[in-house]
């Protein structure tokens, strides 16, 4: 197994600067070694903040610097098709930040042309590395809730509550912005990841503030068309039913909590803090007539070292299982899949992809839609 280290360029400054540089500086076997900003003055003032040796102010020039071997995305989603396409045409593993493309076939593409070049395409879920969360895939993994009844998740925050917050491309749908695809995406990754296969679904999505002002045009208020709040029904491939319920703009929002309630039992997990969506989870767990009780979460499961910032942990893990991947493809090696902490891969991408393609489209016919199975899907493109 190969321990070189690998070289990084970073595309997307904003999440990138705050999260991608920190947690790739920090992973012992990755290197920042260029960022990419299109002001070239900029890219040079980031590179140096951050001490990387190189900038580039043309992403097809940082791909053919052969210090890069990998590249973080996280520019806005309506970049992601075509620069992670330009970085696996020019041979580079990419990390992906979600939503992974506007729409499921890009994605798709995506994942076959990465196929074809025997490279790795890893989406930032971070939720699957959470200590909390790992423990209640092991929770639900091991029966404790019996035959599942019900499943409801509800992520109320306040992040886009205040009607003064500027315009940008987060406020258009065909940008890909709006809740359903900041946070939408995470949740029907963590679902399939612990609950398996949707059979079918229905959504209403909505948006509460029509109009923000853009700072670059005066503070004029420009239209809003992406949704801030998204009520979806699943039915599960067991038959279980959830009910998701997401919104930014609530002012006293609850935080993120996930309720599975079964014949033998209830598990809830949830965080209140409205400022940081890793740091806070709690879980409880109780069997049926009994009250629910917090779970020590293992030691084995807790991060090594914790940040200010709550995403730099599990971001760390995410590089981390990307660096396994990547050392498996280039020995051609299979991925070996642990059903509790599971690295996530481009598959698992396209699925979150393909339930927020069907949620818009149930939401604009208003009706139920059956999900089809990703094997079957996947092999449309």
């Amino acid at each position: 197994m190969t321990h070189d280290t690998i070289g990084v360029a970073i595309a997307g400054t904003g999440f990138g600067q705050k999260i991608h540089i920190p947690g790739l500086q920090h992973h012992h076997r990755t290197e920042v070694v260029s960022v990419y900003h299109r002001d070239p003055d900029k890219a040079q003032a980031i590179a140096a903040a951050h001490q990387i040796a190189e900038s580039a102010s043309d992403f097809n020039a940082l791909l053919e610097n052969p210090a890069v071997a990998a590249v973080a995305i996280s520019t806005p989603p309506f970049l992601h098709y075509e620069m992670a396409k330009q970085a696996l045409l020019a041979g580079k593993h990419v990390l992906l930040e979600k939503p992974m493309t506007l729409n499921g076939a890009e994605a798709r593409e995506l994942y076959h042309l990465a196929a074809q070049k025997n490279l790795v395409v890893t989406p930032d879920f971070e939720f699957r590395f959470v200590p909390a969360w790992q423990c209640l895939a092991e929770y639900l993994q091991q029966g404790f809730v019996g035959e599942k009844r019900l499943i409801t998740i509800n992520w109320l925050v306040t992040s886009r509550a205040n009607p003064d917050r500027p315009w940008n491309w987060y406020a258009r749908k065909d940008q890909g912005g709006g809740a359903l695809g900041a946070v939408g995406s995470h949740a029907f990754d963590y679902v399939h990841w612990l609950f398996g296969p949707v059979k079918r679904l229905a959504g209403h999505l909505s948006c509460a503030i029509k109009e923000r002002p853009d700072p670059k045009d005066g503070d004029r208020l420009k239209p809003v068309d992406a949704d801030d709040t998204c009520l979806i029904m699943l039915e599960l491939a067991d038959g279980t039913p959830c009910q998701i319920n997401i919104t930014s703009v609530s002012h006293h929002g609850r935080g993120h909590w996930v309720e599975v309630y079964g014949d033998r039992g209830s598990l809830v997990l949830g965080s209140s803090n409205l400022k940081d969506y890793v740091h806070g989870f709690t879980l409880q767990a109780g069997q049926a007539g009994e009250t629910l009780q917090p779970v020590a979460i293992p030691e084995r499961l807790e991060f090594p070292q914790t940040f200010a910032d709550g995403r730099l942990a599990p971001f760390i893990r995410v590089v981390n299982h990307w660096v396994k991947a990547i050392d498996r493809c280039q020995q051609n090696q299979e991925v070996s899949e642990d059903p509790v902490a599971i690295a996530p891969t481009l598959r698992e991408g396209v699925y979150s992809q393909l339930l927020m393609d069907l949620t818009h489209q149930a939401h604009t016919q208003g009706r139920w839609l059956t999900v089809p199975d990703l094997d079957t899907y996947l092999d449309l493109g």
